[in-house]
This record gives structure tokens, sequence and C-alpha cells, in this order.
């Protein structure tokens, strides 16, 4: 690897350290700046101001702001997020570890069954522009765009749950389990309730970026030579056209872990959504804080692969984004 190459390298990795300070800052800020006193929040109103304030020190509310994020982002540097400040004050970390991967596999079934679907609908609207088929999908996906996610599982939740009962709706099964029928039993539902939007949004940007390349000179001679359909939007259309995708791709799967909350709460999922909507309804803020930082983290490491993945999908992109 060329010096130059190291130092670009180097580069990146400092702006993207830059950027996780920042969000850590802005977690920190995010939950100690907002209106309330966490003490009041934890033992209810009606203590005496001697009981308030005792809690706060040994909270460590009490200190300055800029010694408290420090200690915090020290310790969180190590793995070590807090307690909790509600009962049973279990380990901030375990309860993460714990809800994390069941937001990851629904996020990342989610968007793999979107992807499944949509690359292909796309391909195939793609080459017949203006068809019927064209219109149909440009109005399915126009449609499942407009349906809020709430209303889209409780649809599914209506046919597939309680009609035709294929699915459970209040209950998860873990992969620590080992059942890998049940696991995938019990979160189909939720990701394709998330999947609908994705797939709608994934569909009808790559047909955009696939039209346009369809249109490219060297495309249109391979046709010109009676190339096969399939080949041609397999090997000369579909990666240069998959810039826009893989980025939707990454911002989604960083969106998704975090904004799952109307879907766990459905499918009465123990994931991340769960978690901080249950913790910041008991002023548990250290909880708050701990799977926000989490998500933050999760979703700039995400995007920072996409951007080094495009130097893989065009090697002429590797210098921009290198």
């Amino acid at each position: 690897m060329s010096p130059v190459v190291v130092r670009r390298l180097a580069l990146r990795a400092l702006e993207l350290l830059g950027v996780l300070l920042i969000a850590s800052i802005g977690v920190f800020a995010l939950v100690v700046l907002l209106p309330g006193d966490p003490a009041v929040d934890i033992l209810g109103a009606g203590k005496s101001p001697a009981d308030y304030a005792a809690l706060r020190q040994d909270l460590g509310l009490d200190r300055a702001l800029v010694a408290r994020y420090v200690d915090w982002l020290g310790s969180a540097l190590t793995g070590d997020l807090g307690r909790s400040v509600v009962p049973p004050q279990s380990d901030v970390t375990d309860r993460v570890l714990s809800a994390l991967p069941v937001s990851l596999e629904i996020a990342g079934l989610g968007l793999l069954v979107a992807a499944l679907i949509a690359v292909p609908l796309a391909m195939w609207s793609a080459y017949r522009e203006g068809s019927a088929v064209d219109r149909l999908v440009s109005a399915g996906t126009f449609g499942a765009l407009s349906v809020p996610s709430f209303l889209a599982g409780l649809l599914l939740i209506l046919v597939l749950v309680n009609s035709a009962g294929w699915f459970p709706r209040s209950e998860w099964v873990r992969l620590s389990d080992g059942s890998l029928w049940g696991n995938l039993h019990h979160a189909f539902l939720p990701a394709l309730t998330v999947a609908l939007a994705e797939l709608a949004m994934f569909t009808r940007v790559l047909r955009s970026d696939l039209i346009g390349t369809l249109r490219e000179n060297y495309v249109l001679a391979a046709r010109a030579k009676g190339m096969p359909p399939l080949r041609i939007l397999l090997k000369d259309a579909l990666r240069p056209s998959s810039f826009s995708l893989v980025t939707l791709l990454g911002l989604s799967l960083g969106r998704l872990i975090g904004s799952t909350v109307v879907v766990e709460y459905l499918f009465g999922l123990p994931g991340m959504g769960s978690l901080i909507v249950n913790a910041a309804n008991q002023g548990d803020y250290p909880m708050v804080q701990g799977a926000v930082l989490t998500i933050a983290v999760i979703y700039v490491v995400i995007n920072a692969g996409i951007d080094f993945s495009y130097g893989l999908l065009d090697p002429r992109t590797r210098r921009v984004h290198l």
C-alpha cells in the first residue's frame, strides 16, 4: 500500500473519530439538557429537598457538565455505559447488548427482503420503461411510500396474524435458543413491515439510475449487437447504477435500528426502540444515553463503510473516496 493511500486512510480515520466525538457530545447534551429533574423522575414527587439533593450527589448530577461528560465518555470508551438508575438498576451495557441483536435482525432482515425484491423489480421496470409493467411498478411503489409503517403493521397483523393465523404477534425467539426457524418465523412479519417503505424507495431510486445507464452509448451498442437483456442488465448496467442504492442501504440500516419503535411496540419485540422508550418514560437517563450512543456509533460507522465501498463498485472513484 502506497504512502499516499496510507495517509488518506489515516485522514479518513481521523475524520471518523471527529464525527464520533461530536455524536457523543450531542447524545450527552440531548439527555442532560432536557427540561426536568432526574431526581424527581426517579424518586417521584413529594420527597424532601434533602432526599433529592442526596440522590443528585449520588448520581453525580451536582458536578460540572464538562467533568460529567469526560467521565462518561472515558467509561464508554472502555465499554462501560454505566448503570440504570431505575430498579432493578441493571448494567446498561448488558441491556443494550441484549436488545441490540433484535433491532439489528429486524432492520437487516427487512433491508434484505426489500433489496431482494427491489433490485429485480427495478431492473424489469427500467428495461421496459414506459410500458404497462413500468407504470404498474411506479404506481405500486408510490402507494407503498404513502402507507405509514404503523398502519402497514396493523394491516399485516389483522390479515396474517388475526385472520390467517400464520404468524405470532407478541412473542420473540432468540437465535441463542437454538431455533433458527422459530426465530425467523417470529421476525419475518416485523421485518416485512419495515421493508415495505424501503422496498418502494429502493425500487424507485434504482429504476431511475438504471434508466440513465441504459441510455449510455456502451449499453446501446450492446443492445444493438443482440446481447441478452439479462446479461446487459447484470453485467453492464447494474453495477454503475448501484451508488445511490448502496448509500440508501447504509442510511436505511442505521436509521431503522433507531426508528423501529412503532414496529417493536406493535409486535412486542424487546429491541432498542422499546428499551429507549421505556427508559425515557422512567427517567432512566443513563440507559437512554447508552442506547442512543450505541445507535449513533453504528450509524456513523455504517456510513463510513459505505463511503469506502464506492471504490469497490467503481475503481474510478477510489482516489476521490479514499
